[in-house]
């Protein structure tokens, strides 16, 4: 459940508190794991990645201790036996970070800006991810369509973000086609996801509250001989339809304004 003013004044301390400590501790631990990145160099890309996802999973440990944050997955059984292109609703940064750990190895689609981050951006800039400069338009998609399909070939999967940034909860934006105009190119089923992360780790927040994160994965959507559009309104459909069905207090503002 979201949480509501009284909530959240009856405890001021503790989520401030815990939200230091963790971004002190993510500080501590994310400076020596981008020198390590550096270090991985001269091993072949899968190895880096396991490597260098050992952020990932200690920043996890540190989100369910420190910041009492849990996640409960639906929908396991919906995942692909083979590569697949991830297309997922997103509010916030904690599925950046939980996606690593819970999906199949993953080359991100990323603007890439965030290689130019001192640390974590060094970190990136090792792992074989899709750094597209957003201000390029068609050039960015035909970058996301042919790397995309070189790491789909290589065992990977590829997620991709298709509103294009962290949403507000309840908010929405229009579904990009880079990831499903890739998924069509490629020949490989799209793997839709809807989530509620916003809840409890805003966006742009410093403040994250304790509580269970909900995660759910969608049936494959195969992608052979259909159109980039045909699948991306698909994907659109699944994902806000389960948003509203799922959490539907975060679109209360939106049925008052339509009551009203």
């Amino acid at each position: 459940m979201m949480q509501t003013p009284a909530r959240v004044a009856s405890m001021p301390f503790g989520p401030v508190l815990r939200s230091a400590v963790f971004l002190l501790l993510q500080l501590l631990v994310t400076v020596p794991y981008a020198l390590l990145a550096m270090l991985t160099f001269p091993f072949p890309p899968r190895r880096r990645y396991h490597i260098i996802m050992g952020w990932c999973r200690v920043n996890v440990r540190m989100i369910h201790t420190i910041l009492g944050i849990n996640w409960k997955i639906e929908g396991w059984e919906n995942l692909p036996s083979r590569p697949a292109v991830i297309l997922a609703k997103h509010q916030s940064a904690l599925e950046t970070i939980l996606f690593p750990v819970l999906f199949p190895p993953q080359s991100f689609v990323l603007k890439r800006e965030l290689h130019w981050l001192p640390f974590f951006g060094w970190g990136l800039a090792m792992l074989p991810m899709i750094a597209i400069d957003r201000s390029r338009g068609a050039d960015a998609m035909t970058q996301v369509k042919l790397e995309g399909a070189k790491r789909l070939a290589e065992g990977w999967w590829v997620s991709v973000y298709p509103e294009g940034t962290r949403m507000p909860v309840g908010g929405r934006r229009r579904y990009k086609l880079g990831g499903a105009t890739l998924a069509t190119h490629a020949g490989a089923p799209v793997v839709p996801v809807a989530l509620n992360t916003g809840e409890l780790w805003p966006r742009r927040a410093f403040i994250k509250y304790p509580g269970e994160a909900l995660i759910i994965i969608g049936p494959a959507i195969e992608t052979a001989g259909r159109k980039p559009e045909e699948v991306s309104a698909e994907v659109e459909a699944w994902i806000e339809n389960t948003m509203r069905a799922r959490f539907p207090h975060h679109y209360l503002r939106e049925a008052q304004t339509v009551t009203v």
